[in-house]
């Protein structure tokens, strides 16, 4: 594939808007010009998913100026290969982003890129080492070459610029699992907070966890 004079091409899977912010800039600033995939069957319900790409398609449209490729989202396949894992979240989340990302190197290796990445590599909430694993191995079976970057350092000012832009923010990863695994982590800080509040009172010194926001 030519480039276009804005940088070389590289097929961006996207796992939502916000976490396409700082990945898309940092990608442009390494001199690659990004081309985003979306392949996210692991979102549920159907709405969620249909409002978190809507959310993509209007930034990509009216803010990043940048394409974005609707990939296959094959529910079924989903059901069969990842839900049978549940709450194994190592298990389930490897052949989530699996699933996901040979997608995206299908349609990378059918558009005729050379250069694949993700923005899962963004949030601190994934499994950063297993996703890296996965986009490496598949990246080499289809002739790819995986761009990997640690876009950890940058979550902070995705999650700033996203909501300065109003773009929605989701609470949970995306399939019920996670959203399960979510509102459990919340109540628990909650809890958390709680009783640092009544210790507080009481003259002790408890710290409270954060709140659980995954990008």
């Amino acid at each position: 594939m030519a480039t276009d004079g804005r940088g070389v091409p590289l097929l961006l899977h996207a796992c939502c808007g916000p976490c396409s912010l700082e990945p898309l800039r940092l990608l442009r600033e390494d001199g690659f010009e990004p081309t985003i995939c979306w392949s996210n069957p692991n979102i549920q319900p159907v709405a969620e998913h249909d409002r978190r790409l809507r959310t993509l398609l209007d930034w990509a449209r009216d803010v990043a100026h940048v394409e974005v490729v609707v990939a296959g989202d094959d529910r079924g396949a989903w059901e069969r290969g990842v839900a049978p894992a549940g709450f194994d979240r190592e298990r389930r989340c490897r052949s989530c982003y699996a699933l996901r990302l040979a997608e995206s190197c299908r349609v990378a290796r059918e558009r005729g890129f050379e250069y694949v990445s993700t923005t899962l590599a963004v949030s601190p909430y994934q499994l950063f080492d297993a996703c890296e694993d996965v986009l490496l191995d598949l990246a080499r079976a289809n002739g790819l070459t995986a761009v990997w970057r640690d876009f950890r350092p940058h979550y902070a000012e995705a999650t700033i610029e996203s909501r300065e832009l109003g773009m929605y923010r989701q609470n949970y990863c995306g399939c019920r699992f996670s959203s399960a695994e979510a509102a459990m982590e919340r109540q628990r800080a909650r809890d958390a907070r709680k009783a640092a509040r009544a210790a507080r009172r009481e003259g002790r010194l408890v710290v409270a966890p954060p709140e659980y926001f995954p990008g």
